[in-house]
């Protein structure tokens, strides 16, 4: 593991390299046989389970329930919203057929010719038509709305250059489509929406964001506005890391979704839609990793806490572990993941390389003199520092000290974003700078 830390490139060498580097060595995911597709490992995966934990229940907080959609869509569908189809026209994967079979030749498995589907099937890239046309099916009175739904799913848009958790062929996401009497209300949730992703980055991520408006070349293919957060990361660049979309009645119009109002009149519906993708893991990586490995928030940890023993001889490590054990169960009732690592294939440096390099926020070790006077090595991984503690009152202590940390994370990358800022008021200033 040391000659692998050695390895990684550093930040300051090639920005690039060293995201692509850290991403792999500290086992987040890694290239696929299919190109541009990821297989996101164990322990990536168990990141963006906590993100999807805290968003879904932020989700529900806001009135949202879950649903689920096809991933085919008929290719007619997409003709139905015109500047919907230009924006995604180039990145459509599409099914012609449906069976498989031996090759007359002997040359292994080939389409079936004659399993040509009548019409072509688009691998979503988002689904906005396949859930308008759900919905003309759903809304006929302003009683049926709004409609409040958000998906957890995978999406395909075949990118060409490709980088992992920022740019893939196929990605995991949420998108919430909802559906709406008014424009007032459905601008409402736009940017409510938008909000909850800012409190999201910024409360949970530790990254500052900023919440704007896209300019019409760079909105959402059918959307009258999209509402953005953006964060920066250390290269000095901005990420978009989620939208929100106000999309007029657009969708309502395309697939004919109308509904009877108080009044008895016939209006057609008003539309938004939104979602955040495993890009956020991107901007977690690049926002506060170091040339030492990932920098973890807290708050989205998988690991919160790795306890260490060093120790010589089977029987010190079992009385070790035992006290370990005494002190995750605390831990534990309060909140606290921890990992007691006992593993006696590994030498201890190993162990304190590899924590490191996966961004565990606090490392314990507990060595024959701990156990004598009562007290263990407390490490911090955002600041590299480590100090003697008493193990009385130890439980608190980190529990304090973990929000101590989520706070400096977060101040730092503040910090960095502000100093990258400068404030101008005339064309003539923005040249300047």
């Amino acid at each position: 593991m040391a000659v692998e830390l050695k390895d990684l490139t550093k930040v300051e060498d090639n920005y690039s390299k060293w995201y692509n580097d850290l991403v792999v060595k500290a086992g987040l995911a890694e290239n696929s046989a299919v190109r541009g597709c990821m297989v996101i490992k164990p322990y990536g995966y168990a990141i963006w389970e906590k993100m999807q934990r805290v968003l879904d229940d932020m989700f529900k907080a806001t009135g949202h329930e879950n649903a689920y959609f096809p991933l085919f869509i008929p290719k007619s569908f997409f003709s139905r919203e015109a500047s919907h189809v230009e924006g995604f026209a180039k990145e459509c994967a599409v099914v012609t057929h449906y069976r498989l079979m031996n090759s007359p030749r002997g040359e292994g498995v080939v389409v079936d010719p004659s399993a040509k589907l009548e019409e072509e099937l688009i691998v979503r890239p988002t689904s906005e038509t396949i859930i308008w046309n759900t919905y003309k099916n759903w809304i006929t009175s302003y009683r049926d709305l709004p409609i409040l739904c958000n998906q957890w799913a995978n999406v395909v848009r075949w990118e060409m250059r490709t980088r992992l958790f920022l740019r893939t062929a196929e990605f995991l996401w949420q998108e919430g489509h909802t559906a709406h009497a008014t424009r007032e209300e459905a601008i409402e949730e736009a940017e409510r929406m938008v909000h909850v992703y800012e409190s999201f980055a910024q409360d949970y991520m530790g990254v500052p964001v900023i919440v704007g408006h896209k300019s019409p070349n760079e909105r959402f293919a059918g959307a009258e506005d999209t509402l953005t957060i953006e964060a920066l990361m250390q290269d000095g660049k901005a990420l978009q890391s989620g939208t929100s979309h106000f999309l007029g009645q657009n969708f309502a119009k395309a697939f004919d979704v109308t509904y009877t109002t108080r009044e008895g009149k016939q209006e057609y519906v008003w539309a938004t839609s939104w979602g955040v993708s495993t890009r956020l893991m991107g901007a977690l990586i690049m926002a506060h990793s170091d040339n030492n490995g990932l920098v973890l928030p807290p708050k989205l940890a998988p690991i919160q806490v790795a306890m260490v023993p060093i120790y010589k001889g089977e029987e010190q490590l079992r009385e070790m572990a035992e006290k370990m054990e005494a002190i995750a169960k605390e831990l534990r009732s309060k909140g606290v993941s921890v990992k007691v690592d006992t593993r006696d294939n590994v030498r201890s440096g190993f162990k304190f390389a590899e924590y490191e390099l996966k961004g565990v926020p606090v490392r314990l070790a507990l060595g024959p003199r701990d156990m004598q006077n009562g007290t263990i090595e407390l490490a911090r991984r955002d600041t590299l520092t480590k100090e003697t503690v008493s193990q009385e009152g130890l439980a608190d202590r980190i529990v304090a000290l973990l929000d101590e940390i989520q706070a400096n994370i977060y101040k730092k990358a503040l910090d960095y974003r502000n100093s990258m800022i400068t404030e101008v008021n005339s064309w003539d200033e923005f040249v300047d700078v």
